[in-house]
């Protein structure tokens, strides 16, 4: 559906792993120390970047079944679901930085007078302790991360609970993310979407998902929005 811009909105949610910050080599970090110790054959960091995007415990049976969807043991993924955690929880911020263009875009969305959020399907344990050391936790009067609400990405629910906060309609929330996730989720609240073509969409590009627009950076999707 073509949009007029610039779209005129009154906040912004953005969504954290591929669009904010890099954190595939945290990840795969710990994705390679949790196959040592369980035994499982490693995964390269170009693979496990496809296998980012639906919380951490989708990101671990991938890394045990080498598939997007299938489902390992359940004795092994309970085992290995912990090791993940505890090695995640250690090196969480060690690798991960904002992508070029993150603080700018940030600072300008402020300055615009736009409410800004983010909602991620990381479990807020990781969430919030890697906002905060990459510096950008202040940015958001809001996080939603994928263990706030009953639902997380693709469901509409983390989007329409924004609204609900901010007192504003759908049409006035852009999401700004990465990947199917959140295409779906935007066009599912009734939500305008931009997507970022440097993250994490399963290897797929994001000129393929139903958007707005992809933008280069947040810099350049401030460039697109106006406050309504």
């Amino acid at each position: 559906m073509p949009k007029n811009f610039p779209l005129p909105i009154k906040a912004v949610v953005i969504d954290l792993d591929g669009t904010l910050l890099d954190t595939a080599s945290d990840l795969a970090d710990s994705a390679a120390a949790m196959a040592a110790e369980l035994g499982v054959p490693p995964v390269d960091e170009a693979t496990l970047k496809t296998y980012i995007g639906n919380g951490v415990s989708r990101l671990v049976k991938r890394v045990l079944t080498r598939q997007m969807q299938a489902e390992p043991p359940e004795e092994q993924f309970r085992r290995a679901l912990p090791v993940f955690d505890r090695y995640y929880a250690q090196w969480v911020s060690r690798k991960s930085r904002p992508f070029p263009g993150v603080v700018e875009g940030l600072d300008a969305f402020k300055a615009m007078g736009l409410r800004v959020a983010c909602i991620t399907n990381k479990a807020a344990r990781f969430t919030h302790p890697l906002l905060k050391d990459t510096g950008l936790f202040d940015y958001f009067e809001l996080i939603l991360s994928g263990d706030t609400l009953p639902e997380k990405k693709p469901s509409p629910l983390p989007l329409l609970h924004a609204c609900q906060v901010f007192g504003i309609e759908p049409a006035e929330l852009l999401l700004i993310g990465d990947s199917l996730n959140d295409t779906q989720a935007a066009r599912a609240a009734g939500c305008p979407v931009f997507c970022v073509p440097y993250g994490y969409n399963r290897g797929r590009p994001v000129a393929e998902l139903d958007l707005d627009a992809v933008v280069p950076s947040l810099v350049e999707a401030g460039r697109l929005v106006v406050r309504a």
